[in-house]
């Protein structure tokens, strides 16, 4: 039998699986070279399947806020699989999650589960649409808010990896109705707002930027946004699929203190699980089916397991003094990258807030898309595997933020701060010898 590595499981995935992969921007193709099959996790690491072990900053792309296979997140799941997988019912621990979810962020008073981040966005902008009876959506420039089809226009996360901001088989008509702002550009939000406000179903942003690197939004942007929805009757909505409980324990809309009609999330509430979730006042969320003409359903939503690992992780996560203790780490780690590049001579602009990351090799501030693509991607490409190779395994895009968890304790940040010494000083050397 031949032996497993990720070099004979790609080949063999990409002959039955689209490029190999389920989600594109685990192919690589935004750094070369072969992906990394993992076949265990525990804490921060990561092992493949040939055994080598990996520092891991992607966390699954944000879920893993308290590390990989938490014993108490293991043994909620396995309490709750006794009982079966799922049932196509109602259930206890649906009630339990929406409490919770709720109590940690009071601007929402009614929840619906769905089973991802995609299907949840989806959810909220339909129910916008019927709750205004406007057409028009605005998003932002590098703002990632899944795959469906109207908001899949100059997108970030694995779109903006693969050079393909748009895609393929979306109708011109399903788009003609989304405009695409400037990130972090509230003069435009004005503008465009002047002209046809009163036509605008809904403002959707990512209050922080998760998909193009990690990006914070600027002093007075989220307060535009909140203060033009409310005079056109436009919906904010604030895609924390991301950031939901990561970088404070009420999202981003607790971080900096605004306050959405609507929000979705994911990543997080399900621990590592699939899932989803949008939520809003009563008056607005009694728009959805059964009370409402809005239709939504899903035969998995409120999946039991889901619901389990996921409240495990709130319940962990709301020990007092969690993001505090993860906003220190996360500034302890990007101090020491920002350090060593300028040691190094090599421009590096880091963004960051608590748990979540952003790397641009450049000399300019990163507010804006423009600005993500302005840095230099190549450079990137040349750290990321210099890391992997001694062990540390970052987002295998430029355009990905990166995460870290609050078992990235003081030993794993100096072991990962060797290696990205010893990457910085090959890259001087590199460039010094091409110069």
């Amino acid at each position: 039998m031949k032996q497993q590595n990720s070099e004979n499981l790609f080949a063999a995935s990409q002959k039955i699986i689209p490029g190999g992969v389920n989600s594109p921007v685990r192919a690589f193709r935004g750094v070369g070279g072969t992906p990394v099959f993992v076949h265990r996790a525990e804490g921060p690491f990561l092992w493949d399947v040939e055994g080598r072990r990996y520092i891991d900053y992607v966390g699954s792309w944000g879920p893993m806020i308290h590390g990989h296979a938490h014993p108490q997140i293991l043994a909620a799941v396995r309490e709750q699989m006794e009982n079966g997988l799922g049932f196509g019912a109602p259930t206890a621990i649906e009630l339990e999650m929406a409490e919770t979810v709720i109590s940690l962020m009071p601007n929402l008073e009614m929840v619906r589960m769905a089973c991802s981040g995609t299907e949840a966005v989806m959810t909220a902008i339909r129910l916008a649409r019927g709750y205004t009876r406007r057409d028009r959506v605005i998003k932002f420039e590098g703002n990632y808010h899944g795959h469906s089809d109207s908001l899949l226009v100059k997108a970030g996360s694995g779109a903006l990896t693969l050079g393909q901001p748009s895609s393929a088989g979306v109708p011109e008509e399903f788009s003609r109705e989304t405009l695409v702002l400037p990130y972090n550009s509230p003069g435009a939000v004005e503008e465009i707002m002047s002209q046809m406000g009163f036509d605008i179903a809904a403002i959707i942003v990512e209050p922080i930027a998760g998909n193009m690197g990690c990006v914070p939004p600027d002093p007075g942007f989220l307060e535009t946004l909140r203060e033009v929805c409310d005079r056109y009757g436009s919906l904010l909505v604030f895609d924390e699929v991301m950031t939901g409980f990561r970088v404070a324990a009420g999202g981003a809309q607790e971080l900096y203190g605004i306050s959405p009609d609507l929000t979705t999330l994911g990543k997080v509430i399900g621990g590592g699980l699939p899932v989803g979730a949008v939520g809003g006042s009563r008056e607005i969320m009694e728009f959805l089916a059964p009370t409402g003409p809005v239709y939504q359903a899903g035969t998995l939503s409120g999946n039991p397991l889901a619901m389990a690992a996921g409240l495990a992780t709130l319940r962990l996560l709301q020990e007092p003094g969690f993001h505090h203790r993860l906003g220190i780490q996360t500034e302890i780690f990007c101090q020491g990258l920002a350090q060593q590049a300028s040691e190094f001579g090599i421009p590096l602009q880091i963004n960051r807030v608590p748990g979540m990351f952003g790397l641009f090799f450049t000399s300019r501030a990163v507010r804006s898309f423009d600005d993500v693509l302005a840095s230099d991607a190549q450079r990137y490409a040349r750290f990321f595997h210099s890391l992997l190779a001694q062990g540390v395994y970052l987002a295998p895009s430029a355009y990905e933020a990166g995460f870290l968890s609050s078992v990235h304790d003081d030993a794993i940040l100096v072991a990962t701060l060797e290696a990205t010494r010893c990457a910085f000083q090959k890259m001087q050397i590199e460039e010094e010898e091409l110069s």
